[in-house]
Parts: structure tokens; C-alpha cells; sequence
């Protein structure tokens, strides 16, 4: 059978046709590297040229797996040796297989741009889980699109060029007389691409050669946020789906480390300490979560900011502050609000993965509001979200939260703001209202939602709080100002007194002043302890971090049983003793005394005075030595490893 092979402009031999497409899309991959890099700059001024260049090379090879995984299919059809892969049909279902599989994958590069500036880290699989529960996902997607609609704009742009790109030239098949001789010859060559498809997706083509995954990006890098650059979405997205992401590690044998390191407490180990009193009674327990409320933004906690000039947007819990036992030196335990919730309420780092997504997320967890129960507190959890908003309804069950009142209690859509759920001034004062019925003592939470993209405030409101230099700013005046009718309020109440107020933040957001984009300080975050009339006002400088609120708050109230907590006891640890830890692009962030080490699970990569170096300029790897801060980061990855995957994160499940 012969074949009419037509030799027109823009027909190529098919096997340079596929070449020049799969080329295409690595063009359009590194423009949005190079798009990712140039919005997000200032987060990565250390970053030199040669460096850079470096980056994009290492970038290359994990665009590469990406684009064969995702094209797999199109290069098998377009490869096949059939002569009907040349009929119209054909081509059309091949050329809406490649442009569709490839608008996703740019799609995702584009919108992590943004996403990014977020929650410093490419975007992985638990994106999915992340946003399973959100009632209002149309709408939130439709107001990225507009509201950032210049990275809408840019993915049109490589849209049209991808496009045009597919369509500029067109295949033809090898000048075979014979089809059989063209089915031979198509055959074999589908079988050498389909061993170099394999190699590229795997990274390499040694026999010992691994898949590559997310953590080889670091050999690409001098600082651990590079690794961001290096990646693209697609393939940390694909590289995290279905994967358990908790492997085992024994830096120690058992018995040696629990006496390195041990997040079990003990009756009686916690004890009561003159920087805050006892009351006679069980104090009722308030905490106070505020969305996106950074450290950076408030004043009260940056005296030495613009030369000692700064204000703040938070005039209310500034005031707040000069009245409590304040930290100027906290950190989250994540960048994100499912990173924040066990954070506080458990003690459950977000290390590797969120608890919430994890495959562990059913894993028993002693919340504090199941350990207060046990002594006879009644627990309520409050956020003015469309109930089950971010997973909250399902792990406050876990926590042991006996009440959830979200969006449908409160049951009054007209305080609804259009996007997330209840304007916080209403919520809060229904939060205020609603505490008079509970019987005490009581243990509940407040999680804000109006300090939160789309940054807008209430109609009424237009103009009345300071824009500041980002959009942010108006709205974290606004919830101040919600805070602060929130004490009015309660202060008239009679529960008001005997109560411990914890007042703090699920993350930081984008940052404005240069000493907050460092990776340390991109995790900064409030945490306040006030008791009225009874805490000793003051700023604390040591380290503090938000797993440290729960066995605070049980040392403060003399709990009587034993528990598990990944976080320190601030009334009774040494302050140079206490340390903070958080995960970062795939590395640990150990922050311990007045040094910060990154370890990637394997060997250190990093180590930075942040005394003499705020701003991480001087990588002092192999300079400096800290044999007794690795020990105790490692000791606590491994206990935290250890302890998620057999389910030991509370007593129930473990030996002591």
C-alpha cells in the first residue's frame, strides 16, 4: 500500500513535529518560571545571577518529567504506526488532547505565581483536599480570575501561543513506497521513544537513578526558598498525589531518644510561675484566632521598625498588649489556616503535610478542648464560614469540641459578606453574646474570616481604616476594631474576669517591610496571654511558636493528667532552652537559641546567625558547628514522624 505524502510549507517529518511541540511547551514552562520568579523577587533578593542561571537549568529537568507524564498519552497516539493517525479526525482528537492536558498544567504554573506570595511553597496534591469542603469554590475561583487578572492575562497569552505553536506546522510520515516498511520503522521508533519518555520522566537513565521528587530540587539552590523557583506546579502536584508523604526515620534507637526528646508531659511536671498568677477558680478559657493577622502589622510588636517611627494597623490590640504577657519573637507552625488549627489546639506541627489532609488525619489527637472536658470544662468552636469550611466541623470533632456554631447558627445572611462567611463585627458580637449561656468553666474558640482576600470591608466602613501599602491593611483595622467592641462587650459580662484570653494568628500573609521576607520571619505571628487584672503586662523576646499555646494554657490551670504536646511549656521553660519548628520548601526550620538550621531529613543545609544575620545573607554551613541543636531538631522529627504514623499523638494509643 503506498502512501501520498503531499510535501507542503509547514509540513515536517512527523518524529521533528512531536520534538518541536514538546519544545514548545518547555518554552512556555520557563516563562512562567521566569513570571513566578519576577512577581515574587523580593522574596528572593539573595538570590545572585549566576545562581539564577543554575536554577533554570535544574528547572529544565523537572519540566521535562512533568511534560512527558502529562503527554504520555498524546505522544502515544501521535506514534502509533497506523496510517489513521494522518485522517482529519485524528489529528483534531490528538490536537484538543494536547492543548487541553497542557492548559491545565500551565494553568497551575500561572496561578501558583500568586498562590504562592500565600503559602511560600509550590502547590501540591493537598491543594484538592484543602478546598473539598468549600461550599462557594465558583465564586472564590471567579474572583482570582478577576482580581488577578493579570496572571489571567498571562496564562491567555501562552494559551493563544500554545495554540498557534501546535498549529503552525503540521506532520507528515516517513516517504515509505510501502505501509508495512512505514509500520516497521514506526514501530521501533515508538519503542525507543517510549524508553526515552520513561528516562525523562524518571530524571535520568542510570539503573540506579530514582524518580526524581520535590527534594531534589535542592541541589540546585544555595538557600532553601529557591527550591520554589526550581519547581514547577504540575509536578509537585502529580510528585505528592496518592503519596504518603511520612516516611520513617531513626536518627536515634527508641530508648535514646526519648531521653534527647519527649512531647509527653506528666502530671505535675508544669507549675505555676510568678509571670502570671493563679486564679483560685478553674478560669474560663477564650482563644482568639485572627486570620492572616502577621506580627509584622502591629505595632505594639515592632518598637524598632521604620527606625522606631511604625504604628501598625492594629491600634486596639496594640492598647491590648500593654495590659498582657506578649511575644515578639512567634512563629506559626504553618503558612496556611489547616496548618494553624492543630497547631494551637493540639500541638500538632504542620511538618511535611498538613494533619488535616494528611492520610492520618483520623489519627487520635488530645485537642484541648477533649482534655479540658475531662475536667468539666464545656467546649465550644466558633467561625462565621459555611459550616465545614476548611475541614474546621470534622477536626473540632477530633479535638473534642462539643459545639461547632458557624454561618448556620448565627442564621442571618444578611451579615454575610458575600465570599467566606459572617463580617467579623457581627460575628463576634454573636461570639460575645452566645459564651452567657455556656456553663463554667468553658473553653472555646474564635476563628476570624474578614482579614482574607478579597479584602473588603463592609459598605458602611468604606474609607474609615488606613489603606497601608497593602490591601490587607484596611481589613486588619476593621477586625481590630471588631476586637475591640468584642471586649466591650464581654467585659460586662460576668464569666468576663475569670477568663484567660489567647489571642493570636493561623499564618502570616504577604509580607511589605524587608526584615519579614527572610524564610525565619515569613512565619511571624502574634501570641498574647491576657487575664484581666491579673497577667503582669510585658514583652517576652524568647522563642515562642503555636504548639507551645496548649501545654501553656494546661500549665497555667495545673492540669492534672498527662498528654502529649510537640510544643513548650512558656511558664516554666528555659527561655534559651526553648525553640520553634516549622517546615519551608521542603526543609526543616529549626530555630534554636539565636541560630535557624535547615535540614532537609538527610544532612543539614543551612545555618544562620539570626542575631549578627536577620536577613540570611551568610549561610554559615561549615563554619559553625551545633552538635546540640541538631540532636534536639532530630530527636523531634523523629518523634513527630514516629508518633503520626502509629498513631500516637495522644496517650490512648502509646506506651509512656
Amino acid at each position: 500500500m503506498n502512501l501520498k505524502t503531499m510535501k507542503r510549507a509547514g509540513e515536517w517529518n512527523e518524529y521533528i513535529v512531536l520534538v518541536f511541540r514538546l519544545g514548545l511547551i518547555m518554552a512556555l514552562y520557563t516563562i512562567c518560571r521566569l513570571a513566578f520568579y519576577f512577581f515574587n523577587s523580593d522574596l528572593f533578593e539573595n538570590l545572585s545571577f549566576q545562581a539564577f542561571l543554575t536554577v533554570l537549568r535544574g528547572g529544565l529537568r523537572f519540566d521535562l518529567s512533568v511534560i512527558l507524564y502529562l503527554n504520555s498519552l498524546y505522544i502515544l497516539l501521535f506514534l502509533l504506526p497506523f496510517r489513521i493517525k494522518f485522517s482529519k479526525s485524528y489529528r483534531t482528537a490528538l490536537k484538543w488532547i494536547f492543548i487541553i492536558t497542557n492548559a491545565v498544567g500551565l494553568a497551575a504554573n500561572v496561578s501558583d505565581i500568586i498562590y504562592y506570595r500565600f503559602t511560600l511553597k509550590r502547590t501540591t496534591a493537598s491543594v484538592f483536599k484543602i478546598f473539598s469542603n468549600e461550599e462557594n469554590m465558583l465564586a472564590l475561583w471567579s474572583r482570582f480570575v478577576v482580581d488577578y487578572w493579570y496572571a489571567t492575562l498571562l496564562w491567555l497569552i501562552l494559551m493563544v501561543v500554545l495554540i498557534w505553536g501546535y498549529g503552525v506546522v503540521r506532520s507528515r510520515p516517513l516517504p515509505f513506497r510501502h505501509w508495512w516498511k512505514y509500520s516497521i520503522t514506526g514501530t521501533i521508533v515508538l519503542a525507543l521513544a517510549g524508553g526515552l519518555t520513561v528516562g525523562g520522566m524518571r530524571g535520568g537513565f542510570r539503573h540506579s537513578t530514582r524518580p526524581i521528587n520535590i527534594s531534589n530540587a535542592a541541589r540546585y539552590v544555595e538557600r532553601p526558598e529557591q527550591v520554589a523557583i526550581v519547581l514547577n506546579t504540575p509536578f509537585a502536584i502529580l510528585r505528592t498525589f496518592g503519596k504518603s508523604v511520612f516516611q520513617p526515620v531513626e536518627y536515634f534507637p527508641p530508648e535514646k531518644l526519648r531521653d534527647i526528646y519527649s512531647p509527653v508531659y506528666q502530671p505535675g511536671q508544669s507549675v505555676s510561675s510568678s509571670e502570671m498568677s493563679h486564679a483560685k477558680d478553674k478560669p474560663n478559657i477564650v482563644l482568639i484566632i485572627l486570620e492572616s493577622f502577621g506580627r509584622e502589622h502591629i505595632g505594639a510588636l515592632n518598637k524598632d521598625l521604620e527606625d522606631g517611627e511604625y504604628e501598625g494597623f492594629t491600634p486596639f490590640l496594640d492598647s491590648l498588649i500593654t495590659q498582657s504577657w506578649a511575644f515578639d519573637n512567634a512563629y506559626a507552625n504553618g503558612r496556611k489556616s489547616i496548618d494553624a488549627l492543630p497547631s494551637i489546639v493540639a500541638s500538632v506541627p504542620s511538618l511535611i503535610q498538613p494533619y488535616i489532609v494528611s492520610e492520618y488525619a483520623n489519627n487520635k489527637i488530645n485537642g484541648m478542648a477533649g482534655l479540658l472536658e475531662k475536667i468539666g470544662y464545656e467546649t465550644a468552636f466558633y467561625h462565621g464560614a459555611p459550616n465545614g469550611s476548611m475541614g474546621f466541623l470534622a477536626f473540632t470533632k477530633m479535638a473534642g469540641y462539643e459545639q461547632y456554631l458557624g454561618k448556620n447558627e448565627y442564621n442571618n445572611d444578611a451579615d454575610f459578606d458575600g465570599m467566606w462567611g459572617i463580617w467579623d463585627e457581627p460575628f463576634f458580637q454573636f461570639f460575645a453574646n452566645d459564651m452567657n449561656r455556656l456553663k463554667e468553666p468553658f473553653f472555646t474558640t474564635l476563628f476570624s474570616i474578614s482579614s482574607h482576600h478579597p479584602f473588603a470591608v463592609p459598605e458602611k466602613y468604606e474609607g474609615e481604616f488606613p489603606e497601608g501599602p497593602l490591601p490587607l491593611h484596611k481589613c486588619m483595622g476593621y477586625t481590630d476594631m471588631a476586637l475591640k467592641r468584642f471586649f466591650q462587650t464581654a467585659s460586662q459580662a460576668p464569666w468576663f474576669n475569670n477568663t484567660l484570653f489567647i489571642i493570636t494568628a493561623d499564618h502570616c500573609t504577604i509580607p511589605f517591610h524587608e526584615e519579614y521576607k527572610t524564610p525565619v520571619e515569613s512565619f511571624a505571628v502574634p501570641i498574647i496571654f491576657y487575664k484581666p487584672g491579673e497577667t503582669e503586662p510585658g514583652i517576652d523576646s524568647g522563642l515562642a511558636q503555636q504548639v507551645d499555646i496548649l501545654p501553656t494554657v494546661l500549665s497555667y490551670i495545673e492540669y492534672p493528667f498527662p498528654f502529649v504536646a510537640f510544643g513548650n511549656d512558656l511558664l516554666t521553660a528555659n527561655r534559651n532552652e526553648r525553640f520553634v519548628m516549622n517546615y519551608f520548601n521542603e526543609s526543616y526550620q529549626f530555630l534554636h537559641g539565636k541560630y535557624v538550621i535547615y535540614f532537609d531529613g538527610k544532612e543539614v543545609t543551612g545555618i544562620y546567625n539570626l542575631e549578627k544575620d536577620p536577613l540570611q545573607h551568610h549561610n554559615l554551613k561549615g563554619e559553625v558547628d551545633l552538635p546540640e541543636s541538631e540532636k534536639l531538631m532530630k530527636a523531634y522529627i523523629q518523634q513527630y514522624i514516629d508518633r503520626m504514623i502509629n498513631d500516637q499523638l495522644s496517650l490512648g494509643n502509646t506506651i509512656q
